[in-house]
């Protein structure tokens, strides 16, 4: 009885952990990864003039927000007095700066701690950091658009340990710089990192001790490692700019790869899985899906797009530049490549519908411009994050609209939207906003280059 007792409570302690956690949006995609948004009380409608719980002004970056019981932790990159970017975005020379990582209060946005490192940038589009945080146990671990990797102690910021990817591996700066954010499994912390015979890496999580290092390719991508089970095996799918794998995550080592070479570099959108099916999308070189064996940890291609252009007028699938798509009963909905949002069958690749409505900006109600075919001058890598929560789809677009809604295979149902937030990156050519935003305790977190902003999206509020 005792026994029965005691695994009865243990049962309902990971429950009801597991339901205070699921509150937090600690990582890249949230809880689980995964893009959702599980929490209830929820607005039904999108409020019209919505108030921001607390505003606070930070430096520039594209890292979004990740948050843990009553804190807030975020990246930014300040420039000395007198310097700035270059107005060419792809401009590579050295830019003198600092990156911090901050810890702010839940609950009005006060700055608690920060950590700050000098960290010249030799990259393109040198805004700033670009992996969110990861908070878990305590610490807190930060990855830097330079390769600079800290563990820090999550209360009181002081740095536990720290990996610097160019000088302890020799790995090369990717050309917008290391943004695959880490991926926690167990006591592995996995990393790409680069180097020979180390583009993914896993760290002990506690002490930093490498616990074991795979794969050689040209280049690294920006792809995060992704954790997937299938078949009641867990695989680590690394997906750089070469080929797709799957590995033993406690090993690191390799059971399958499958081709998938991609312009750029641009492997950067997270593996998506849907029963056998993973599917994969890039920028110039489209989707590839491929399936999944259920005896053996193995794939197959299914099928991939035939065009390796980003043109509206010749791309037939998903070539998404950033935002990691949905994949939900049978059907992929993505943000292409000029702003189209599209929707396509996933075990065959067919292109059910698009719209340009999600990553358009509205003058008094109206779609601007109303046409609805993307423009090849204008709207180059036009953008929105997308995340499920309950029986509807929040989007938050490059305009800092936050958008409610319903995505099916019959189309694109838009419930409302509001200007949570000033677009201020000049680095497309116009301003945007390309953060992921963070969902968590009932509000919505996201930055720009000159705040942060945390908005209630509570039912009764």
């Amino acid at each position: 009885m005792t026994a029965v007792r005691l695994t009865i409570g243990l049962a309902l302690t990971a429950v009801a952990l597991s339901t205070i956690r699921a509150d937090d949006w600690p990582q890249w995609l949230g809880p689980r990864r995964d893009g959702v948004w599980r929490e209830t009380g929820i607005v039904v409608d999108v409020p019209a003039a919505p108030k921001a719980r607390w505003r606070t002004a930070i430096g520039a970056g594209y890292a979004g927000p990740a948050v843990a019981g009553n804190r807030v932790f975020v990246t930014d990159r300040l420039l000395p007095e007198g310097v700035q970017n270059p107005a060419n975005p792809f401009a590579r020379g050295e830019i003198p700066g600092v990156e911090r990582i901050l810890c702010l209060d839940d609950a009005d946005g006060r700055i608690l701690w920060k950590h700050e490192y000098d960290c010249p940038y030799r990259i393109s589009y040198p805004s700033g950091p670009r992996a969110t945080p990861l908070v878990a146990d305590g610490k807190v671990y930060v990855l830097g658009a330079m390769g600079h990797l800290n563990c820090l102690d999550a209360g009181s910021g002081q740095v536990l340990w720290s990996k610097n990817f160019p000088r302890d591996f020799g790995a090369p700066v990717p050309l917008w710089g290391f943004a695959a954010h880490p991926l926690l499994d167990g006591e592995r912390l996995i990393c790409l990192v680069g180097g020979d015979g180390a583009t993914v890496v896993a760290f002990h999580k506690d002490t930093g001790r490498e616990l074991w290092r795979s794969l050689s390719s040209g280049k690294l991508g920006y792809c995060p490692p992704t954790m997937i089970e299938h078949a009641g095996r867990r695989q680590l799918i690394i997906w750089e700019p070469e080929a797709v794998h799957g590995l033993d995550p406690e090993t690191g080592r390799p059971h399958w790869s499958i081709p998938f070479a991609v312009r750029s570099e641009l492997s950067i959108p997270q593996p998506r899985l849907e029963g056998d099916f993973l599917f994969l999308t890039s920028f110039y070189n489209g989707s590839l899906t491929l399936k999944l064996d259920r005896d053996k940890p193995s794939a197959t291609v299914v099928w991939k797009s035939k065009s390796a252009s980003e043109r509206p007028d010749k791309t037939e699938s998903l070539h998404s530049i950033m935002p990691t798509p949905i994949v939900r009963n049978g059907y992929v909905y993505g943000v292409c490549s000029y702003g189209q949002l599209r929707c396509l069958e996933l075990a065959t690749g067919r292109r059910v519908w698009e719209t340009m409505a999600a990553t358009r900006r509205r003058v008094d109600g109206r779609m601007e411009p109303a046409d609805d075919r993307p423009s090849m001058q204008t709207e180059r890598w036009a953008n929105a994050f997308l995340v499920p929560q309950g029986d509807r789809d929040w989007l938050f677009n490059e305009h800092g609209d936050l958008i409610a809604a319903q995505l099916s295979p019959s189309g694109y149902k838009e419930l409302g939207r509001v200007r949570i937030i000033e677009p201020d990156d000049p680095m497309a050519g116009r301003p945007v906003v390309w953060v992921h935003p963070a969902f968590a305790h009932r509000n919505i977190y996201v930055r720009n280059n000159r705040e942060i902003v945390s908005i209630s999206l509570a039912a009764g509020k």
